[in-house]
C-alpha cells in the first residue's frame, strides 16, 4: 500500500479509529514513578500509550489512567502475560468493560525465556477479537506470512518484532521487516527490541508507519530525554524515507560531476 495511503493529512498515523500523531507509540510499564511517566509522556509527543490490564485501577486516584487522561493519552490495554487465545481474549474483555474501549494489543507469549509470540495463538485470538468488534493490534514475528495472516483476519494493526521484548538489539533481520512494510496493507508498527534512536529511526526508513518503544525508554538513564531522542527519530526515519534514500554502491562515485570542469578540457602542452 502506498505510504501517504495509511497517513493522515498532517503526516500523522491513523490506526483504527484513533490518531498517532507522533508515529510512536510508548509502552506505560517499568516507570520509576508516575511523575517520570507524566513527563516522559509529554517528551514523547506520543498519543497512545500502551498499558498491562493487571497494572492500572481506573477507581484508584493518583493512578495510571489518571496520568493517561489527563495528558489526553490514549489506552490502549494490551494482554501482557496471556500464553493461550483464550486467555488473551478474556483479558481483552475485562479491559473492555474496566475502560470502555474496544481497542486492544494482542499479545500471546510462546516461551518464557525468550517471550516470542505464539503466532498461531495469536491469530487465533485475534479472529476471535474482531469478531467480537475489537480493533486488534497484533503483535507477531517478524514472519511475513504470519503477519499477512493477521491483516486478512481484521486487525487494524501489525506489530513485528524487532527482536526480544526487553533485548534492546536493535532490528535483527531488516529484510524481514521491510518485506512485511511493504506487502501488509494495514498500519505496520516496529514492537519490541529497539534499544536506542537509531533503532527507531531504521525502522521507519525500513518502511514501518510506525514505532512502539517501552523498555528502551523507561529503562533509560534519563527517560523523558530518551523519549524526546525517539520521538525525533521516528520523524526523521519518516522523513527521509519519503526523500528518497541514493542507491547503496560497492564503489566510490564522486559527488560532484566531472563534465565541465575546466582542469579536465585543458591541454597537456599548455
Amino acid at each position: 500500500m502506498a505510504d501517504g495511503d495509511r497517513a493522515g493529512g498532517d503526516g500523522g498515523l491513523i490506526v483504527g479509529t484513533v490518531a498517532v500523531p507522533a508515529r510512536l507509540v510508548v509502552g506505560t510499564g517499568g516507570f520509576r514513578s508516575l511523575d517520570v511517566l507524566d513527563e516522559t509522556l509529554v517528551a514523547s509527543g506520543a498519543g497512545v500509550a500502551t498499558v498491562a490490564l493487571r497494572r492500572v485501577d481506573p477507581s484508584v486516584q493518583g493512578s495510571l489512567y489518571e496520568v493517561l487522561a489527563r495528558r489526553e493519552v490514549a489506552l490502549l490495554p494490551n494482554t501482557a502475560g496471556s500464553y493461550s487465545a483464550r486467555e488473551a481474549v478474556r483479558m481483552a474483555e475485562l479491559a473492555r468493560e474496566a475502560f470502555a474501549t474496544s481497542r486492544v494489543k494482542v499479545e500471546v507469549i510462546g516461551d518464557d525465556q525468550t517471550l516470542l509470540p505464539d503466532t498461531a495463538e495469536t491469530l487465533r485470538a485475534a479472529e476471535d477479537l474482531v469478531a467480537r468488534g475489537f480493533e486488534v493490534w497484533a503483535y507477531t514475528s517478524d514472519d511475513l506470512i504470519s503477519a499477512l495472516r493477521l491483516e486478512q483476519a481484521g486487525c487494524v494493526a501489525v506489530m513485528p518484532l524487532g527482536a526480544p521484548i526487553g533485548s534492546g538489539l536493535g532490528i535483527r533481520n531488516p529484510h524481514a521487516i521491510a518485506l512485511i512494510a511493504e506487502r501488509v496493507g494495514v498500519p505496520v508498527l516496529l514492537d519490541a527490541g529497539i534499544g536506542t534512536a537509531s533503532d527507531a529511526a531504521l525502522a521507519m526508513e525500513l518502511g514501518c508507519d510506525g514505532v512502539l518503544v517501552a523498555s528502551a525508554i523507561n529503562r533509560a538513564l534519563d527517560p523523558p530525554g530518551m523519549a524526546s531522542a525517539m520521538r525525533d527519530a521516528v520523524r526523521a526515519g519518516y522523513a527521509a524515507r519519503r526523500a528518497g534514500r541514493i542507491p547503496a554502491r560497492l564503489h566510490a562515485e564522486a559527488s560532484s560531476s566531472a563534465v565541465g570542469r575546466p582542469d579536465l578540457l585543458a591541454d597537456p602542452g599548455e
